[in-house]
C-alpha cells in the first residue's frame, strides 16, 4: 500500500531534523596535551601557526615529507640564475649531476640525486654525536641548489652544461668576509661527473689532493678504456681521473682508498695509476691496519695541501650498497667508511661528491641511499668544521 501524503511529509521532517541535529552536533578532533612532551619541530619556525591548538599542530609543517624534497630538509636556492637574479648568499651548495652516460656497467645513476636526497629526509638540525656539533646550525649557509640541467642526449654537451653550472655556482657570493668562495657537494650522477667539479676547484683553489674512495682505480688510459673507439668515448666513468691529472688539476699526492676490482694490465694500468699521482689503500688492508690505519695513510698522503674528497658508493659491499652500476664484492661496511670519513676532520676538504648511486636496483629498504645520504651528511661536516680561504 502506498505511504499517505501526510506520511511522507512526516518522514522528510524527521530527516530533516536528522540533518540539522548531525551537524549541530559535529566538533573539531581534539588533541590530548602533549605537556610535558616537546615537539621536536619546537625549534623551527611554525608553517601552520594560524590554525592555533598545540605546539604539535603549529609545527607539523615541518615533517620530514611537507615541501620540497631538498637534501637534508635545506632552502632550495635557484644557484644558475643569471647574476642580477642571484640575490642569494651561501657558504656550500648542494648540486646534482644526473648524468650516467659515461658508465661502463648498468646505468641509472642519473636518478642518483633524487635517490640520495629522498634518503636523507631524516636528517637535517639535530647534534652530531660523532662530530660534537650540529652541522646545519653552525656557522655555513648550506642550501640545496637542485639539479644541473645536463641533456641526456650527448656526453660532450652534457659535461659543457656541468661544467658551466660548477663555474656559476662557485662564482657566487658567500655570507663571510674570511671564506669568500663557495664548496660545493656534488650528488652524482656517474663518476665521470666529478671531472668538472675537479675543473672548477682547480680554477679556484689551484690543484687539489684527491681521496677516492672506490672499488675501481679510475684513472685508466682513455686509449684503454674507451678511447680506442674515439675520443668522445675515451671520457668516462673509468678514465676521469687520468684526464684530471692530464689537465693540471690534481696534485701527485693523491690517494685511493678501498680498491678491490681487477686491472686489465698489472703493470700498464697499475703504473699508469702512480704517474697520475695516486698511491692506494686495498678494501682487505683494513683487516690488517684497521680503521685508525686507513685514517691515518689517508692523512699522511694529502697533508698539508687543499682536498678533494670523491666517494663512489661502490666502495661499500654490495651487502649495504647494491644499488651502484660495478658493484664489487669484499667492499666496507657504511660503518667503517662513515668511521674513516669522521677521522679526516681537520683537513682542507675544498669540494666532495657522492657519485654512482642508481636507486633502480636498491632493495625495499633502500640501504644504498641511506647510506649516500649519510655519506653527504659527513662530507658536508668536514666542510662545516673547516672553512677553507681561497687562493688570490
Amino acid at each position: 500500500m502506498a505511504p499517505s501524503p501526510s506520511s511522507l511529509w512526516l518522514l522528510h521532517a524527521i530527516a530533516l531534523a536528522s540533518t540539522s541535529i548531525s551537524h549541530a552536533t559535529a566538533r573539531d578532533i581534539a588533541f590530548p596535551p602533549l605537556s610535558p612532551y616537546a615537539s621536536p619541530f619546537q625549534n623551527q619556525d611554525p608553517l601552520l601557526a594560524p590554525l592555533g591548538g598545540t605546539p604539535f599542530t603549529d609545527k607539523i609543517g615541518n615533517a620530514p615529507w611537507a615541501g620540497l624534497t631538498t637534501f637534508a630538509k635545506l632552502p632550495h636556492v635557484h644557484c644558475l640564475a643569471v647574476e642580477r637574479e642571484g640575490k642569494e648568499r651561501f657558504d656550500i651548495a648542494v648540486l646534482g649531476a644526473p648524468f650516467d652516460t659515461g658508465v661502463t656497467a648498468r646505468p641509472g645513476a642519473r636518478y642518483g640525486p633524487t635517490g640520495i636526497r629522498l634518503g636523507s629526509r631524516r636528517l637535517g638540525g639535530g647534534y652530531n654525536i660523532y662530530a660534537g656539533e650540529s652541522t646545519y646550525d653552525d656557522w655555513a649557509k648550506i642550501v640545496d641548489c637542485g639539479d644541473a640541467p645536463l641533456t641526456v642526449l650527448d656526453n660532450t654537451v652534457a659535461l659543457k652544461q656541468l661544467d658551466r653550472a660548477h663555474k656559476v655556482i662557485a662564482a657566487r657570493k658567500t655570507t663571510s668576509a674570511s671564506y669568500t668562495t663557495p664548496r660545493i657537494l656534488t650528488l652524482g650522477g656517474d663518476h665521470t661527473t666529478t671531472l668538472s667539479a675537479l675543473r672548477s676547484t682547480a680554477e679556484r683553489w689551484g690543484p687539489v689532493s684527491v681521496i677516492h674512495f672506490d672499488s675501481h682505480l679510475d684513472t685508466w688510459d682513455p686509449d684503454v678504456l674507451g678511447g680506442g673507439i674515439s675520443h668522445y668515448a675515451g671520457v668516462n666513468h673509468g678514465t676521469f681521473l687520468h684526464i684530471a691529472h692530464e689537465e693540471g688539476l690534481i696534485r701527485n699526492t693523491s690517494i685511493h682508498a678501498g680498491i678491490r676490482a681487477p686491472v686489465f694490465n698489472r703493470h700498464k694500468d697499475l703504473g699508469n695509476d702512480a704517474r697520475c699521482g695516486f698511491e692506494m689503500v686495498k678494501a682487505r688492508e683494513i683487516e690488517r691496519i684497521g680503521i685508525d690505519g686507513v685514517i691515518e695513510r689517508l692523512k699522511k698522503r694529502v697533508a698539508g695541501s687543499k682536498v678533494y674528497i670523491s666517494v663512489d658508493i661502490d666502495v661499500l659491499d654490495p651487502a649495504f650498497a647494491p644499488a651502484t652500476g660495478t658493484a664489487e664484492p669484499g667492499g666496507w661496511s657504511s660503518r667503517e667508511l662513515l668511521s674513516i670519513l669522521d677521522g679526516l676532520t681537520g683537513l682542507q676538504v675544498i669540494g666532495a661528491d657522492v657519485v654512482e648511486v642508481a636507486p633502480a636496483y636498491d632493495n625495499v629498504g633502500e640501504p644504498t641511499t641511506l647510506a649516500a645520504a649519510q655519506v653527504a651528511d659527513s662530507l658536508l661536516t668536514l666542510m662545516v668544521q673547516t672553512p677553507v680561504k681561497t687562493v688570490e
